[in-house]
């Protein structure tokens, strides 16, 4: 299983101030929109998004279809493979996809310490 590229999405209070920092570290704009409050910015293959004002906690985000770029690739594993698998192993879902389309979807799981995790397919 499969489950794609690996960000962080950061909830943050000031996204002009997240984003000096994170030049100051490395990190360049690669997608996004400071006017709307959302950036993801990367760093060698480490890609984080900066959120302000969209949801409560930060978030682990992985996103199959996609490597560390946002570029498509050809094999991957589809997300509702990796839902179905997750409840079979008696994961609890705090959102679910529907199991029968194809194409983009997303489901949210919380690990045992209440971080919240993201699957976030686009295609």
């Amino acid at each position: 299983m499969k489950l794609g590229a690996f960000s962080v999405s950061l909830n943050v209070k000031d996204i002009h101030a997240s984003k000096e920092f994170y030049e100051n570290l490395g990190f360049h704009v690669l997608s996004g929109d400071i006017n709307q409050n959302w950036l993801i910015m990367k760093n060698g293959d480490s890609v984080i998004g900066l959120f302000q004002g969209m949801f409560d906690k930060n978030i682990l985000t992985f996103n199959p279809g996609w490597n560390q770029n946002a570029e498509n690739i050809d094999t991957f594993t589809d997300i509702r493979e990796i839902q179905n698998h997750l409840k079979e192993k008696g994961m609890k879902m705090l959102t679910e996809t529907d199991a029968v389309n194809e194409g983009p979807a997303h489901f949210t799981i919380e690990d045992p310490d209440g971080n919240l995790i993201l699957v976030d397919q686009h295609r």
